[in-house]
């Protein structure tokens, strides 16, 4: 199992010796194209930036987060504060690969690859609703605010079960989405900042246009 604490470590001293920045952002594919949408759940097809911080027992870790979501696949890359890959995700048909520490471990299970590898057990198949503000069909709504928003949803399913909190809601491409929010089951925590989030759909020509995200940036530090 690899411990993420000491690997960022390593990252960091890696920099320090080479000098040598490496980007960690993924690519927008050629065949999407941004688009608006009236309310997230309109959107089957985002990317999103921000901040991902991890607690856990004997590991902690705090990073950019870039996530693509499609239809049919996911991809999430992990990166330093200065742009050096700490891990990449990707699930697509079936197929989950996940790489880390220069090495590449693949499953047919996204999210028993990661707690096999990190020791994570994060619910990666429920997280793209989470982040954008919507629970699960086996999730439970317990409280929401006077705009019907939730501010904590539990799962009732997975064990031990999570309970997601919503701390700050914010408007992104003409519709509404969290802009903070934290997980909690047993003894890990996730805290997740969204910075950017872009709708998309399939397209013949893509062109580059300033709304899209595949040109990581580099925000805040969560609160």
């Amino acid at each position: 199992m690899i411990n993420l604490t000491d690997l960022s470590k390593k990252l960091f001293l890696w920099l320090m010796l080479s000098v040598v920045l490496l980007s960690g952002c993924s690519s927008l594919p050629t065949n999407l194209s941004p688009i608006s949408v009236n309310q997230v759940s309109e959107a089957s097809i985002w990317e999103m930036t921000g901040k991902l911080a991890i607690t856990a027992p004997n590991d902690k870790l705090s990073s950019n987060l870039y996530w693509l979501h499609t239809t049919s696949s996911d991809e999430l890359t992990l990166t330093t504060m200065l742009g050096i890959r700490i891990l990449s995700l990707t699930q697509k048909n079936g197929k989950a690969r996940l790489t880390i520490d220069g090495k590449t471990y693949e499953d047919n299970n996204a999210q028993a690859l990661l707690l096999n590898v990190t020791g994570w057990a994060i619910p990666i198949d429920a997280l793209p609703l989470w982040i954008t503000g919507q629970p699960s069909p086996s999730d439970i709504v317990n409280i929401q605010d006077n705009q019907h928003r939730p501010i904590n949803i539990t799962t009732t399913q997975a064990v031990p079960p999570w309970s997601i909190n919503y701390l700050s809601w914010q408007q992104q491409n003409g519709t509404e989405l969290p802009r903070l929010l934290t997980l909690n089951s047993d003894d890990i925590k996730i805290k997740i900042q969204i910075n950017q989030w872009q709708a998309l759909a399939p397209s013949n020509t893509y062109t580059d246009n300033p709304s899209s995200l595949h040109q990581m940036t580099h925000a805040e530090k969560i609160p």
